[in-house]
């Protein structure tokens, strides 16, 4: 998109317009304004919602800034959001947003799609060398020199009416966005980096919507499992997947069935009565007497379920020989960034660094998927030299 097209967002008029914010309750209200968003450039979005008792989050605003007002959308009282969805699959109106990640998960979770071309400043932030994971507030006070608080960050934003000052803290979350899009944007074109942005956020949009929905591969994430024989492996994977069912069902965050460190005792002590379960210092009672008896089902099963179904392995973490090693990749990677006046850990990640040393598990060192495309000629191949050379 040209930045130019976008000129005539002001920051200051919408600040102004966030003291006053527009109310969208009513579908009619809100097709009219997306007939009116369907015209423009770009748009800003932000989410607030409540997610401490539920696995899913409850939406409790959204939030719109465009190139004239600041919109407060009511998702306790909208009903059809098809408007929105042609306004988000619009590939002319880019749609700006900070630390997207779980604004995207809320909006394929309530309408089953995603904004897209999308524009996520705190991503740019860091190509930019400005900061890396940089909060909204840091962001707009390094770029625009504004200092805005951060009052209403725990509001419970389902109550009706909101207060004031929630609307205004909401607002303000988008009235800067458009011109921070417009300052980086401009960075971003002067330094050629417009597309290795716009690739990062296409690779962070296909990263959204749920890859494991069954929660199969959930155990994966227990490296400190790695040397579990195929009994206990299969119980993980067994014991995992029930939860990610279960909390699903409930409608209830993971912690509220069995924490993690309490699926991992469970398979490390192996208990075989729900008097052994309950000695468990990470379980609660509560699971005990309303899940014990499942949980024991899945130990009682978990021979069987190996062989029917090998689990894969575990990962096993690199071993403290290639700690050497792994200084001088990262060191290689600062000192590019440097170069490039970028943050580090955009340029070089440390799973994709994982991911290139396991290649040679292959017999030869080769780039990573997650290395490849823009970061291949700018330190991939560097990397995959040097690792030959030193390891």
């Amino acid at each position: 998109m040209n930045a130019g097209s976008a000129a005539s967002y002001d920051y200051l008029a919408l600040e102004e317009a966030a003291k006053t914010p527009v109310w969208i309750r009513t579908d009619e209200a809100l097709a009219e304004c997306c007939q009116h968003w369907l015209t423009l450039p770009l748009i800003a979005l932000d989410t607030e919602f409540i997610r401490v008792d539920t696995f899913y989050p409850l939406p409790g605003l959204i939030q719109v800034a465009d190139d004239r007002h600041c919109y407060l959308l009511d998702p306790l009282t909208l009903e059809n959001y098809g408007p929105l969805v042609e306004v988000f699959r619009a590939e002319s109106v880019l749609k700006v947003l900070h630390a997207c990640n779980e604004d995207l998960e809320l909006f394929l979770y309530m309408l089953g799609e995603m904004p897209s071309p999308v524009f996520d400043t705190q991503v740019a932030a860091g190509f930019l060398g400005w900061g890396f994971s940089m909060g909204y507030q840091r962001i707009v006070e390094h770029a625009l020199g504004v200092a805005i608080g951060k009052g209403e960050t725990r509001s419970d934003w389902l109550q009706r009416p909101l207060t004031a000052a929630q609307e205004h803290y909401a607002t303000l979350d988008v009235a800067y966005l458009p011109a921070l899009y417009l300052k980086q944007k401009d960075a971003l074109d002067a330094r050629d980096m417009t597309s290795w942005l716009e690739d990062e956020l296409q690779v962070l949009l296909a990263s959204i919507p749920d890859q494991d929905p069954d929660g199969v591969h959930y155990y994966k994430r227990f490296s400190q499992a790695w040397k579990l024989p195929a009994e206990k492996l299969a119980a993980l994977r067994d014991l995992t997947a029930w939860r990610e069912r279960i909390c699903r069902q409930r409608d209830v965050p993971r912690n509220r069935v069995l924490r993690n460190q309490a699926l991992i005792d469970i398979v490390y002590k192996w208990p075989t009565s729900e008097y052994a379960l309950s000695q468990i210092d990470d379980i609660h009672p509560r699971a005990v007497r309303q899940d014990g008896a499942t949980i024991l089902s899945y130990l009682k099963m978990a021979k069987d379920s190996a062989a029917a179904s090998p689990p894969e392995s575990i990962v096993q973490p690199l071993s403290y020989d290639w700690n050497k090693p792994l200084k001088q990749l990262k060191a290689m990677a600062r000192e590019k960034a440097a170069e490039l006046d970028m943050a580090p850990e955009v340029l070089l990640r440390k799973k994709d660094l994982d991911a290139l040393i396991r290649t040679g598990e292959q017999g030869e060192y080769s780039l990573p998927e997650s290395l490849s495309g823009w970061r291949k000629s700018v330190i991939g191949d560097a990397l995959v030299a040097k690792l030959k050379e030193i390891a």
